[in-house]
């Protein structure tokens, strides 16, 4: 049988629905109620007959920082999916993320070590990679340095690559994907769907960095296609293609019928942009919407390399405009 975490989030959702579809028997976590929700808006972008694929799936009220409903979970389970994360560029939730991202998977991989797990999954993060020379492909070889201006969440996802890491040590067979941005339909209010709503509502400005992108199709059929096979203690970045902003932008734009950003947000106005959140932040206490490490992604080239996956699956990645248009046209029904 399989573990599904995170089975409420873009990726869980989205690989739910193709183990069910595939005939798996599957069980999945949650933590809340609402957010079972996401899964039926998900399952319905693929069918009208969403609700059959999803009384398939054996629903466990759990939380990966609660160890006894977390075992619960975990038994009588052969192979784990490990998709939960908390995802936020904010310095204010640094130990959220270090609770959710590290102690979480610390949890998971040790009780899966304990129970006999045959092999994990893990949805890491292009964000624990790191940086090259001159623009030159980052890799699954390009090694993080701690002394670099890191983000929080990347801090975060790659103290979980650790643990990860840590548990293939004591015996844990696992492999670890490193997702770029992952573009997917379903679930608009968060995440990427998010994308979609505010380019239906109208985006002004581009930003002049770049982006790597990858569908959530390739990223669940790559998830799922390691996991039945024998490669094992291995990771591999997922990046299908690397846009600029721009492009990006205005592809999101066209496939939502809306107007497209026309003007540059140069480093001066989004740093101005970055400090007035924060002082929004401080007045308010509402969240962060734009952080000094967001600004410095939205204005950074940076090109990923993808080429270990596609060598030892021969995988062809769908095309983004293709995605684009795809979920674009979703959104929209």
């Amino acid at each position: 049988m399989i573990l599904v975490t995170g089975g409420t989030g873009l990726v869980g959702a989205h690989l739910l629905y193709k183990l069910v579809s595939n005939n798996k028997k599957v069980r999945a976590i949650y933590r809340n109620e609402r957010k079972l929700n996401n899964v039926k808006n998900v399952f319905s972008t693929y069918t009208d007959d969403y609700k059959t694929c999803y009384n398939n799936i054996e629903w466990v009220k759990a939380d990966i920082l609660d160890i006894p409903s977390l075992t619960k979970g975990l038994i009588g389970i052969d192979y784990v999916y490990h998709c939960a994360a908390f995802v936020s560029f904010d310095p204010g939730k640094y130990h959220l993320l270090r609770k959710t991202n590290i102690e979480g998977t610390a949890n998971v991989v040790n009780i899966s070590n304990s129970l006999n797990i045959k092999k994990l999954c893990y949805v890491s993060s292009i964000a624990t990679l790191g940086n090259t020379l001159n623009n030159t492909p980052i890799t699954e070889e390009s090694v993080w340095n701690p002394e670099d201006d890191n983000s929080v969440y990347g801090i975060t996802k790659y103290g979980a690559e650790m643990e990860v890491w840590r548990a293939t040590q004591e015996g844990l067979n696992a492999v670890i994907v490193n997702p770029g941005v992952i573009l997917g339909a379903g679930i608009w209010r968060y995440g990427t769907g998010s994308f979609f709503k505010k380019a239906a509502k109208g985006l002004k400005y581009y930003t002049s960095g770049t982006v790597g992108l990858i569908s959530v199709e390739d990223v669940t059929n790559i998830m799922i296609n390691l996991m039945e096979s024998n490669i094992k203690n291995e990771r591999y970045v997922l990046v299908a293609e690397n846009w600029s902003y721009k492009d990006f932008l205005q592809a999101l734009a066209k496939s939502v019928n809306a107007k497209p950003p026309k003007k540059l947000a140069d480093l001066f106005l989004l740093k101005l942009a970055w400090k007035l959140d924060w002082l929004k932040t401080k007045l308010t206490g509402k969240n962060r919407h734009l952080t000094k490490h967001i600004v410095k992604s939205l204005t950074t080239e940076k090109n990923y390399k993808s080429e270990k996956i596609k060598d030892i699956l021969k995988y062809s990645f769908k095309p983004i405009n293709e995605s684009i248009s795809e979920i674009g046209s979703n959104f929209l029904k």
